[in-house]
């Protein structure tokens, strides 16, 4: 009978080629596993617990009682509900248009070679935004009294009587409109100034070799080609505005007369009533409404090729 040859093992030399292309392939996963252990803790699950808290009446302790889509239709029923998306929306009709153009015109007048000082006046409009809000709210509450407030003093001393900036409900929505805007146009500002760069000098010298003149540049070149910057611009501030919370919170308490409860302030009212449960189907309705809106955006102002 013939014997059978042993099967020889692989030799330590073969193995470590096999295991260095193993450890070249795997490398690039670990790197990217603290970031998808974290956003999976932090972001995933958050979403997904809450998403089911949406469907149930919990005061935060205890069992959560499952009550199907009971508090989607009572907010979809709710007038205050509706009230505050209304007031965010006034709000961002007050906001976000008028800060697009001031911020494509101070970006354009910082890019400009004919500004001097271009680094001083970048960091003094970055440094309301870095400015802590509640700190900048207490100002606003301050100057805009209408009593004792300075902007009122000054309407007077040219026969104005006092307004009610922040006790009508005809100014406390344009009042902290305002206080959003100065707060945070600087950086919407150096976001475009940002997509202004990247436009080719060379396009505007052929522009003014045609004869356009400078609004016409700014209306055929810089905006067009800033699609793309105005788009998340519109985008971000749309995500700020529906989300505004600390300014109406500090400012106006909601008031008067709920005309500055936004829909992030009206978010809150259910937490400090522990109706945990309504407060979930409200996040999760804004998330699908900005959702719907920032899709909405991307198609109107994406950029044409």
């Amino acid at each position: 009978m013939t014997a059978v040859p042993a099967t020889r093992s692989a030799s330590p030399a073969r193995r470590r080629p096999s295991m260095a292309r193993a450890r070249r392939r795997s490398a690039p996963y670990v790197f990217v596993l603290p970031f998808v252990a974290l956003f999976l803790a932090f972001s995933v699950y958050p979403l997904v617990y809450t998403f089911r808290l949406s469907f149930t009446n919990w005061r935060g302790v205890g069992a959560a009682e499952w009550v199907g889509w009971d508090n989607y239709t009572y907010l979809l029923t709710s007038s205050q509900f509706w009230a505050s998306l209304g007031n965010s929306a006034v709000l961002w009709l007050l906001i976000v248009p008028i800060q697009l153009v001031v911020g494509v015109l101070a970006a354009v007048l910082l890019n400009s070679v004919l500004v001097r000082g271009r680094g001083m006046y970048r960091v003094a409009y970055i440094v309301p935004f870095v400015t802590p809000l509640v700190a900048v709210a207490q100002i606003w509450i301050v100057l805009f009294d209408q009593n004792y407030g300075a902007v009122n003093a000054v309407l007077g001393s040219v026969g104005i009587p006092p307004v009610g900036w922040l006790t009508t409900s005809e100014w406390a929505k344009p009042t902290l409109a305002l206080l959003f805007l100065w707060k945070t146009t600087g950086f919407i500002v150096i976001i475009l100034l940002s997509g202004l760069q990247s436009i080719d000098n060379s396009l505007y010298e052929a522009a003014a070799l045609d004869g356009a003149s400078r609004g016409r540049q700014l209306w055929s070149i810089t905006v067009p080609l800033l699609r793309r910057t105005i788009m998340f611009a519109v985008v971000l501030q749309t995500l700020a505005v529906f989300q505004m919370f600390a300014e109406p919170f500090v400012v106006t308490q909601g008031g008067p007369y709920g005309s500055t409860t936004t829909a992030g302030y009206y978010l809150y009212n259910h937490i400090t009533r522990a109706d945990l449960g309504t407060g979930a189907a409200n996040s999760f309705l804004l998330v699908v409404l900005v959702m719907a809106l920032s899709l909405v955006f991307v198609r109107l102002l994406r950029a044409k090729d």
